[in-house]
């Protein structure tokens, strides 16, 4: 079966010939068919439905059940979601990157290239005006033993 996006498309404001682009939207590559004369673009059906899926899923909570297993825990990740992916690619028996991200918060990352993130955060804590606390956390992924967070007490300097 040949795939619509093989064929030449005419826009049908200004019946030019509109040329294939990609598109990032939440991680998602949607190929695109764009018309540059007007700007109208085209989204391929199937990156469609499956970014809608992917929309829908990810509006929706769910609530799972952690349990002891030796001396580790588990969580079992609905049906559902692990059917959606599985569509994106073949993942089971892989590993998962797993990541304490905030005081009751972790992350799951699924991505098979393995991805480094590294973070830097500056905050400023400020009563009456005034700084009191400056707070400078790094932290990288591919190295966490080295992920450092400083905490300074504000100089009359600092503003």
């Amino acid at each position: 079966m040949t795939d619509i996006f093989d064929n030449i498309i005419l826009c049908n404001k200004c019946n030019k010939k509109m040329l294939p682009a990609l598109v990032t939207k939440n991680g998602f590559n949607l190929r695109t068919m764009k018309c540059d004369d007007c700007g109208i673009s085209i989204v391929h059906p199937d990156d469609k439905r499956e970014y809608e899926e992917f929309t829908r899923l990810k509006q929706k909570e769910f609530n799972v059940k952690m349990r002891m297993v030796g001396n580790s825990y588990a969580v079992s990740i609905p049906k559902e979601i692990v059917d959606f992916m599985q569509e994106q690619e073949n993942m089971m028996n892989n590993m998962v990157k797993l990541c304490f991200q905030e005081a009751g918060k972790i992350s799951l990352d699924f991505d098979s290239n393995n991805s480094r993130v590294v973070r830097a955060e500056e905050v400023k804590v400020v009563k009456n005006g005034k700084p009191v606390y400056h707070v400078r956390k790094v932290s990288d992924s591919a190295d966490p033993e080295k992920n450092k967070m400083k905490v300074f007490k504000a100089d009359k300097e600092e503003e």
